[in-house]
């Protein structure tokens, strides 16, 4: 073989490493990013000086999952999707903003705070928070479960599937009595004997009221 031959042979090699990549380290595969599991790098919940915030990533459920959005109904939450929870001393009150982007566009959900923190099914985070609590559970009487007694963060997405919501009760939480807010199905029904009910749990959000 002559040396300007075998000259030729390292340059196609090398020109092709430089195509391919050859010998890189990290980075995004060719023609796409690097995939990240939902809700993997979703930052730890926060709390402070009567603030609290959690966000992430929703995630599905599984026991080594520790992520703090947790989807129980892909369809109409989809892993991936992301909400923030930030609740804010409001004079003697508080006020809670829920934001969230990646749902379905243009649809009505509903959403209360809880009292327990999201598990397995959308079942283990409690029933809803209630300033003066309804002696019979669930409750459904519009005397409790108004959004005066509960925070009800009810929205509708735009065409991009994001919504900002706030509301402001004139109370502050129990000390370890809240614990999640959780996206319902539906907004939120006032009657008697339906108050407070906004169909299935679809996805549930720990936060550290």
């Amino acid at each position: 073989m002559t040396v300007r031959t075998l000259a030729g042979l390292v340059g196609v090699v090398l020109a092709a490493c430089a195509v391919a990549g050859c010998g890189s380290r990290g980075g995004a595969p060719p023609g796409g990013s690097i995939p990240v599991s939902p809700g993997a790098s979703s930052p730890a919940p926060t709390s402070g000086a009567g603030v609290a915030r959690a966000s992430g990533a929703f995630a599905v459920y599984s026991a080594q999952n520790t992520a703090t959005a947790i989807t129980y109904d892909r369809a109409q939450v989809p892993a991936g999707a992301t909400a923030t929870v930030t609740s804010t001393p409001a004079g003697q009150g508080t006020q809670v903003e829920l934001q969230v982007a990646g749902l379905l566009p243009n649809h009505a959900y509903g959403a209360h705070v809880h009292t327990r923190r999201c598990g397995a099914t959308g079942e283990d985070a409690g029933p809803h928070y209630q300033n003066r609590n309804d002696p019979h559970q669930p409750s459904t009487d519009p005397a409790y479960a108004n959004p005066q007694n509960e925070v009800w963060l009810d929205f509708t997405t735009n065409a991009q599937g994001a919504a900002d919501v706030k509301t402001t009760v004139p109370w502050r939480f129990r000390a370890d009595g809240a614990h999640s807010v959780v996206i319902h199905q539906t907004h939120t029904m006032t009657g008697p004997g339906q108050a407070g009910v906004a169909g299935a749990r679809l996805a549930c959000v720990t936060v550290p009221f």
